[in-house]
This record gives structure tokens, C-alpha cells and sequence, in this order.
């Protein structure tokens, strides 16, 4: 099994230049008056990490965010799925909000199932929690909601990536794959991958930027580092393809 995985990016300019998958976040767009026409396909994120630990809520409404979604869809093309406003789980992002897990479950089934209503773009579900059985218990809110999420294409995973490297990210992934749900692993490394990999459907990441500022540049660069270098990003990403085979 070959995992699906999205080179996430800042630069929207790279929508024409590249046909590898990309993953781009609404943050990087909603501000942007034009697009380039997507080569290849792409996932949108929804930003929402940013938006909770800046403001402990959404202050984007449904209504905006579906308008957003669709010119993105309609003007760069390609466009795979799109995350809902979903609800991060981490004990920090809680302290943030003021409120607890089973509350952030319930507004990311709320959310979901209001962005469907009012529109027909390809919006997934994403499973949040933070201990193992958090997820098990938002399946079945999920499940009580109406979402059958062994019929859906793809399922994001959240709130895992800061702890991708243990076993207990391990179990979580290889549960959700074992019930038949085709999971997406949010920002995943290399360390992730060689504990759950096989487990995954696809996944993203932009740990290259990150690393590339620490890193001198790539033989023939003349910029300070390669954190914005699409040709760094897409020696990263084949390394990464590699180890999933």
C-alpha cells in the first residue's frame, strides 16, 4: 500500500509549478484576490490550529468559510477535500477554549454536519480526541449524528502530530484503520510513518520549511536558506514517498 502523501505549503505561486499533491491552508489563501491554476491535486486545511490558539474560538463563520472553500475550488481547481472547522484537542488548545473534549467532539460532528447543508463541497469528517479511547467515543458521536464514517473516502485524525513518534499515536491510527476508516494523518514525519504508516490513507506535512532553516542551502542556491525553495521541499517529499514503500 502506497500512502497518499501532501507536500503542505505556504505558497499558493506553487499550485502552478508542481503536479505532486499539495496541502495548503485557508490562512495562505483568503486573502488572495487570484489563483494560479492547480497542476496537480491538493487538500485544503482549515486553519483552525491557528484560529483556536489565537483567539480560544472560531471567529470565522460557517457561511464565509463555505464561500472561501468553494472560490478555492472553483478558481485553483483540483481540489481534493477541504478539513472542516474542527476542534483541536490538545490539553493546551483546552486551556485556550475553556472547555473539554467531548465539547470540541460535539461542535467538530456540529460543524461538519452544518458545512454539508449549506454546501456540496467535499468537506471530510476529522476525528479529535487526545487519549485512546476519546477517538473510540467520537466515532460513535459521529455514528449517533448520522456519519457513517466507513463510507467516507477519507477521515482526518487531529490532534496526534505533536505526539507522532509514540505508541499511543501508534494505537489510535492502527484502531481507526482496523475499523474500516480510511484515515488521513495530519502533519506527519518520518517518525510517524515508521510507526503507523501502513495504517494511513494518506497523509501531509511541512516539516521541510522548518528544518530547511537550520539547513544550508541546496548546491547552486543563492538564497539565505531553502525554507521557501521548491526544490528542497520536493527532494524532502521523495525522501518521505520512499520510506512509505
Amino acid at each position: 500500500m502506497v500512502v497518499l502523501f501532501y507536500l503542505g505549503t505556504h505558497m499558493p505561486s506553487w499550485f502552478s509549478k508542481t503536479e505532486v499533491p499539495l496541502f495548503v491552508s485557508r490562512r495562505r489563501l483568503s486573502e488572495r484576490k487570484t489563483f494560479p491554476r492547480a497542476l496537480g491535486p491538493w487538500a485544503l486545511d482549515s486553519g483552525g490550529f491557528t484560529e483556536l490558539s489565537m483567539f480560544g474560538e472560531w471567529q470565522t463563520t460557517p457561511k464565509v468559510y463555505v464561500k472561501d472553500v468553494a472560490r478555492f475550488s472553483d478558481e485553483i481547481g483540483g481540489m481534493n477535500w477541504a478539513a472542516p472547522m474542527d476542534w483541536m484537542c490538545e490539553p493546551f488548545m483546552l486551556e485556550k477554549t475553556g472547555l473539554t473534549v467531548k465539547d470540541h467532539q460535539q461542535r467538530t460532528v456540529e460543524n461538519l454536519i452544518e458545512l454539508r447543508s449549506i454546501s456540496d463541497q467535499p468537506f471530510i469528517p476529522v476525528l479529535q480526541g487526545w487519549e485512546y479511547g476519546d477517538y473510540l467515543s467520537h466515532i460513535d458521536m459521529y455514528d449517533t449524528a448520522g456519519v457513517d464514517l466507513l463510507n467516507e473516502p477519507i477521515v482526518g485524525v487531529g490532534s496526534v502530530c505533536r505526539r507522532q513518534g509514540t505508541r499511543e499515536a501508534q494505537a489510535i491510527i492502527t484502531t481507526v484503520r482496523a475499523l474500516g476508516i480510511n484515515p488521513h494523518g495530519f502533519g506527519v514525519k518520518v517518525s510517524g510513518l515508521r510507526r503507523y504508516g501502513l495504517g494511513l490513507e494518506s497523509a501531509d506535512s511541512m516539516s521541510w520549511s522548518y528544518g530547511a532553516r537550520f539547513d544550508t542551502p541546496m548546491a547552486g542556491h543563492t538564497h539565505k536558506n531553502c525554507a521557501n525553495c521548491l526544490e528542497y521541499a520536493l527532494a524532502w517529499r521523495e525522501q518521505i514517498v520512499r520510506s512509505t514503500r
